[in-house]
């Protein structure tokens, strides 16, 4: 846990935007795997750690604004938990670390919530993502489960949103760690990687890097021959010659600060003529989107410019013609690149998602519908203390390919006969995690292998 300053300061910003009711943080529970004692590993809720610190479960607490006063509810272990969990702190230790003086038994929540509602007061909680808690929510409130995300405060979410969005000092050392061990884990990747090997070799190897440095996995961990496939959890793959290899992976601290980075290499210790053209597009449009990160300039518009960036590269090379600026308002890109350029990060690896896209990414404005932008996740504008992916990439996906040719679309824009080359190409992505100062984008963590040559060097040396 950070000191208890940390956390007692954080509550008492969020106190300073309401005036009366009460704020409900409910805490996650065990998930069983497939039965009670062998659950999923625990993952406690990300606004929970931010406002109390506790990273145990069975724990919620409330602020009640009308008393003036915040409990932590929670129940000591019995001495049959001891004998399989070892001693852990008590609850009265875990409030003291957050800086909270009242405690009471889970049992006490229900009847106090109960009360409360019965006075008429304001009751305030977070769109609940976990079954459980959905349930909570039902027993305590009388709330059904369909109309919870309806009910849940949006001044509540979007007072967190905004908290959580800028990040302290501590917080910002807290995910360079994270991005530290997740560079580390590339590196174990980029000298393991033969042909003959196993995806989940790979993948067993960057995940052992991970739970070496004393956190976990941010996320499944994504690494494939298939980059273009976006999110490829497969890992049965054989790795061949000609292959490109593509790996999406990120380490999570012991306080649940998240890296992301995706790193794209040959297989072979050199890439081919064709895979250097790509990837040289993709690294372009990487830079030029870095150059561009300023306060106060929208991301959706340092997506726009890697959007075009990218299209100058694929015209020079054949794949794309016409007006490029035309080409990227109508969306004929997104045949090469089908997401958004970045995303937040923080205590969740897509900070606060739970809490919403349209209010994290967008501040409460409507999101585009149109294929590729849609899948945008951040478009704000940027502001010192942001935390963000910035990741284009270019996929070549058979399926997307014959169905706009089969469709003639975008004919003005994409060239198919040349694309009927590249359908076996996979996919490639270049990913580094940004933090926002006054001035400009800064990198998070060491430096790791960007360019042709340096990933060729390193290659060629494993």
């Amino acid at each position: 846990m950070f000191p208890a300053s940390t956390y007692m300061d954080r509550r008492n910003r969020l106190k300073a935007q309401f005036e009366a009711g009460v704020l409900l943080f409910l805490g996650n529970e065990e998930s069983p795997m497939n039965y009670a004692d062998n659950p999923f590993p625990f993952r406690q809720d990300s606004s929970f750690l931010y406002y109390f610190g506790v990273d145990q479960p069975g724990f919620a607490a409330i602020i009640d604004f009308d008393a003036d006063r915040t409990v932590l509810f929670g129940d000591d272990i019995t001495l049959d938990d001891i004998v399989w969990t070892g001693v852990l702190p008590s609850v009265a230790e875990l409030a003291a670390r957050a800086g909270v003086e009242e405690t009471a038994p889970v049992t006490a929540l229900d009847a106090f919530l109960k009360k409360a509602m019965a006075q008429g007061r304001v009751m305030r909680f977070l769109p609940p993502y976990r079954t459980e808690n959905k349930i909570k929510l039902l027993q305590y409130l009388n709330i059904p489960i369909q109309e919870q995300p309806r009910k849940a405060s949006v001044n509540f979410l979007r007072a967190v949103v905004e908290m959580r969005v800028i990040k302290s000092i501590e917080e910002i050392a807290e995910i360079e760690k994270a991005v530290d061990t997740t560079i580390d884990m590339h590196l174990a990747a980029m000298r393991l990687a033969r042909p003959g090997l196993k995806e989940a070799e790979i993948a067993a190897r960057v995940t052992e890097v991970a739970l070496a440095a004393g956190g976990a996995l941010a996320f499944p961990v994504i690494a494939t021959v298939h980059g273009e496939t976006l999110h490829n959890h497969y890992h049965a793959n054989t790795l061949q010659s000609g292959n490109l290899f593509l790996l999406d992976a990120g380490a999570e601290t012991a306080l649940h600060y998240a890296g992301d980075l995706t790193s794209t290499f040959p297989v072979d210790r050199s890439f081919s003529t064709r895979q250097k053209e790509i990837y040289q597009v993709v690294l372009d449009a990487h830079l030029a989107a870095l150059q561009a990160l300023r306060p106060g300039v929208a991301f959706r518009e340092v997506h726009w410019l890697a959007c075009r960036r990218l299209a100058e590269g694929l015209k020079n090379l054949g794949l794309m013609k016409g007006d490029l600026d035309e080409a990227v308002t109508q969306g004929a890109h997104a045949m090469f690149f089908q997401c958004g350029l970045g995303h937040m990060l923080g205590l969740d690896v897509h900070d606060m998602e739970d809490l919403g896209e349209i209010w994290v990414g967008y501040e409460g404005q409507a999101k585009s519908t149109l294929f590729g932008i849609k899948s945008l996740r951040l478009a704000r504008p940027l502001q010192p203390g942001f935390v963000f992916t910035v990741e284009p990439g270019i996929y070549f996906i058979p399926e997307l390919i014959s169905r706009w040719k089969a469709e003639r679309k975008f004919e003005d824009f994409i060239c198919y006969d040349r694309l009927e080359a590249y359908r076996d190409f996979g996919g490639i992505r270049i990913e580094e995690n940004v933090v926002m100062t006054s001035t400009e984008g800064r990198i998070l963590g060491k430096k790791r292998p960007r360019t042709i040559d340096e990933v060729e060097t390193l290659r060629s040396s494993a």
